[in-house]
């Protein structure tokens, strides 16, 4: 049972989806803008949040866990540089989920999902 679990398992098992969640997150950090599914990005926009406030609190420890989740250092770099300033009004809602139309193979509905 599933009681009270609430991650979404994106029908993945748990470090394919650890992987692509990562995946996701770097490129939406890296690029600002991605466009994937609904549930996809529902679910990546608490990660990249999460990456925003630690690269606002700018410490080692900070530092260091944006770098065990994120894949490429000089990204990590840049973000813990541009990050404070750039949010430094705002206390969390670092990124936006747009609705698009849905995909043409599958209809999967898809989104847009940006850095605000």
């Amino acid at each position: 049972m599933r009681h009270r679990c609430r991650v979404k398992q994106l029908s993945k098992p748990a470090d394919q989806r650890r992987a692509l969640l990562r995946a996701l997150t770097t490129e939406v950090i890296r690029h600002g803008r991605i466009t994937t599914t609904l549930v996809r990005a529902k679910v990546v926009r608490a990660e990249v949040d999460k990456m925003i406030t630690l690269a606002k609190d700018g410490s080692l420890s900070s530092r260091r866990q944006a770098l065990g989740y994120i894949y490429d250092k000089d990204l990590v770099q840049a973000l813990f540089e541009q990050a404070p300033k750039r949010y430094e009004n705002r206390n969390g809602g670092y990124t936006r989920v747009l609705r698009t139309v849905p995909r043409r193979g599958d209809n999967s509905q898809m989104a847009i999902i940006e850095l605000v």
